[in-house]
């Protein structure tokens, strides 16, 4: 599976007080900000890698499964889960086209911790150049 792309996501249990301590205790600088209320993340830049700090609370104020979570951006979402089927991958969810525009699959490594295995569709604006805003 060719992964083009990769980060680190951690659902908090207090979103402001995390996204101020990698921000403003660590420095970290803000790679973009996205979705509001419950929903929203900032994810920064960490040397050579990104941090994404995301809320995403279920309506009964429980985290997602996991605490931290890690993110591979693939070319072809279904490709990549058939490749890891064919290597013994249990695929946790198939691939399915979310709400924020991203195609995503989860597996989860020996320890339970969830992969998303995301395609970023060509129309989505995480493929728009800004270079000239």
């Amino acid at each position: 599976m060719e992964v083009l792309s990769s980060r680190t996501i951690i659902h908090p249990r207090d979103l402001e007080r995390s996204t101020a301590f990698y921000r403003d205790s660590l420095g970290l600088a803000v790679a973009r900000e996205f979705g509001s209320g419950r929903f929203r993340g900032t994810v920064f830049f960490a040397g050579g890698g990104l941090l994404e700090v995301v809320g995403g609370r279920g309506d009964d104020g429980a985290r997602p499964q996991g605490a931290v979570a890690l993110w591979l951006q693939v070319r072809d979402a279904s490709a990549a889960v058939t490749e890891l089927e064919s290597r013994g991958v249990a695929i946790a969810r198939p691939p399915v086209s979310e709400p924020w525009g991203l195609v995503e699959a989860w597996v989860e490594d020996p320890d339970g911790i969830r992969v998303h295995v995301v395609e970023v569709p060509e129309d989505h604006p995480l493929r728009r150049d800004t270079r000239s805003l």
